[in-house]
């Protein structure tokens, strides 16, 4: 039988213990060329444009309940400026409500799009997270450009993956693993409904959306893998 010295067992015994805490703490194993950019426990690299309030962290995830509030990643990993990537969100929704994922956006005090329920980003792009509010556009369309109506491919009050990919002029939406959208940008694309602000241009940052009081989303697992 090999002997093993003390100092080796040491590094055994520390390496299991991180391994049984991190099991403890339900946190995911993140997949190879992927970054997390949510610590699980504050909005430590996140600023909130609108109601604070409107955004609190339960069990690992960021919370959205309350009215119109962004939450956008500043913090430091490649300068919160993200170009060709793909994104991971797990999400979960409670009945009848709506919330959304951007992308290839920048921090605004007040959003330049005004909606019935507040201000919204007037740049980058909103993936939907809805899967039984009253707005029929569904989770994973890319919002008022691919529109996916009625049907969504989630369901409430239970957890599901949004994979979001933007590489060039094209960006991929999967729900759980399945393509949902796969749109290219026009050369005269001019942003549509959304104003000139949706086109993918410069490089931009993620936020995540807090739609209305009457509506709860959960985001966690939030993570990057750029591709330039």
């Amino acid at each position: 039988m090999p002997v093993v010295d003390c100092g080796t067992m040491k590094l055994i015994s520390l390496v299991l213990l991180a391994l049984a805490a991190a099991a403890q703490a339900g946190a995911p194993a993140l997949e190879p060329g992927f970054t997390s950019l949510f610590n699980g426990k504050d909005f430590t690299g996140w600023k909130i444009a609108g109601p604070t309030e409107s955004f609190t962290i339960q069990d690992g995830a960021i919370v959205a309940n309350g009215a119109a509030s962004h939450a956008y990643y500043d913090g430091p990993f490649r300068n919160h400026s993200f170009r060709d990537f793909e994104l991971k969100v797990d999400v979960m929704t409670r009945p009848g409500s709506n919330g959304g994922v951007y992308v290839l956006t920048e921090y605004q005090d007040v959003g330049g799009n005004e909606r019935a329920s507040g201000h919204f980003p007037s740049k980058g792009f909103e993936i939907q997270v809805n899967n039984s509010h009253g707005d029929r556009i569904r989770t994973g369309s890319l919002y008022h450009v691919v529109d996916i109506l009625d049907d969504s491919p989630a369901k409430d009050d239970e957890w599901f993956t949004e994979t979001i990919t933007v590489k060039g002029d094209t960006i991929v939406v999967k729900v759980n693993d399945k393509q949902v959208v796969e749109w290219t940008q026009a050369a005269d694309w001019n942003g549509g409904r959304e104003g000139p602000g949706r086109r993918i241009a410069g490089p931009g940052t993620i936020a995540l959306q807090a739609h209305d009081p009457k509506s709860t989303v959960f985001y966690k697992n939030i993570r990057i893998k750029p591709l330039d």
